[in-house]
């Protein structure tokens, strides 16, 4: 009696840049295909802070799993929050009770903010790695400006227009010069008694330089752009309080009532599920084939872990390296499905890119380094490409050009509770 063979049964853990990447690859491979995410919807997280500062819808860089997967029907989608991996019986563990058994199992679970051992700061200062995240900070941003229209006491008004980002890599440099923008280019004709030119947007860096990461030039280039828009920026005076009147630093009071983290991230519980060796951001130490210590038949990638790249430093915790993570792991799932074998994980770095407002950007292709207009110009091409689809390429770009022209942002919404702010 003749049986066909049982598909190879591949759970991918998280619907993000890597495990969707993982997911697409294995288009056409003999495997059977279990994606899970708490979520229902993959998120360009480069974009998000644009939700946060009113410059895009949240469709406009959200997709439901489901719909982009519909082709696919090899691959069952599962809205659901894992709990854990049961290594020894080759199962993931659910919530709710339930578990995925798995031959091959992929773990892209991603990140979320870090507060340095002060969690108790997240209700006051939130981060910004879901679209929940962005549609809190926005209400934030935009309910200030309101109070502040109806405040009459000077000290209050001014906290109201106090923004304080805290931590200035790309993340916060790109909130610092929008929320600029915003204050300064967008809002001042919609209010009558106040002039929002006159907020404050501080950011605050524990360490001597924005956007570390970049060369020395180029980040000279952010500061003085930023310091241009009005930005106040500090430096070498780690927060050391955050509440709901205003954060402590250097050992000095700034009162704000509008708090944004940017200063650091956290793997996932991953590390923990399997008891595997981890960095103090709890990221998997994975070998040079992605894999798991121990565990070769569990690959983990992008957020999730830390791997070294050729010039010896970690690979960064961005969309490309992500995707080209989920890239290799499908590559080697189907190699060693047919009896082969890859060699180790190669990173190539593409580059880095930061926007300073609106018209303004830095871009480091290691061989060539732009900056100024034409950075921003690129920048912008480049996150049209790498969205989804054709009708959320034509929308990001037609708001951003009616930003550009018109100074103009069409998201200026509050949502969720919005009288719910400190006063």
């Amino acid at each position: 009696m003749n049986t066909a063979a049982k598909p190879h049964r591949v759970v991918i853990v998280g619907a993000g840049f890597g495990g969707l990447e993982t997911t697409y690859r294995l288009a056409g491979a003999p495997v059977e295909i279990t994606l899970i995410d708490r979520r229902n919807h993959h998120l360009f997280q480069p974009l998000l802070y644009q939700v946060a500062t009113a410059s895009l819808a949240t469709s406009e860089i959200a997709w439901p799993i489901r719909y982009l997967l519909r082709d696919r029907k090899e691959v069952t989608t599962l809205f659901a929050n894992v709990s854990g991996v049961d290594a020894a019986e080759k199962r993931v563990l659910l919530e709710d009770g339930g578990s995925i058994p798995y031959d091959t199992l992929v773990l892209a679970t991603g990140a979320r903010h870090a507060y340095f051992g002060h969690d108790e700061w997240e209700p006051f200062a939130p981060g910004l790695k879901t679209l929940e995240d962005a549609t809190t900070v926005r209400r934030r941003i935009l309910v200030a400006f309101e109070r502040a229209e109806r405040e009459t006491d000077p000290e209050r008004r001014a906290a109201l227009l106090t923004f304080v980002i805290i931590g200035a890599g790309p993340t916060g440099v790109e909130l610092a010069g929008t929320i600029a923008d915003l204050a300064n280019d967008t809002l001042p004709r919609d209010f009558r008694h106040i002039d929002t030119r006159k907020a404050r947007v501080v950011l605050i860096e524990a360490g001597q330089r924005v956007l570390a990461g970049f060369p020395d030039d180029l980040s000279a280039y952010a500061l003085s752009s930023l310091r241009s828009l009005g930005v106040e920026v500090m430096f070498g005076e780690p927060v050391t309080e955050c509440a709901a009147d205003g954060v402590v630093y250097g050992g000095k009071k700034l009162e704000a009532r509008t708090i944004i983290w940017a200063a650091g991230v956290r793997a996932s519980r991953a590390a923990e599920w399997l008891n595997a060796p981890a960095d103090r951001a709890y990221r998997l130490q994975v070998g040079p084939d992605l894999t798991v210590p121990g565990h070769p038949d569990i690959f983990a990638v992008g957020d999730t872990i830390i791997i070294n790249g050729p010039d010896g430093n970690p690979v960064p915790g961005i969309a490309p390296a992500a995707k080209q993570e989920g890239r290799y792991v499908a590559e080697t799932i189907k190699a060693r499905l047919s009896g082969g074998k890859l060699p180790p994980f190669h990173y190539k770095h593409a580059g880095s890119l930061a926007q300073i407002g609106k018209r303004l950007a830095v871009i480091d292709f290691g061989w060539i380094k732009l900056r100024g207009a034409i950075a921003w110009w690129i920048w912008g091409i480049a996150h049209i490409y790498f969205l989804i689809g054709l009708r959320n390429r034509l929308s990001v770009a037609l708001s951003w050009l009616w930003i550009h022209a018109r100074d103009q942002r069409a998201s200026r919404l509050i949502t969720q509770g919005s009288s719910k702010v400190a006063s």
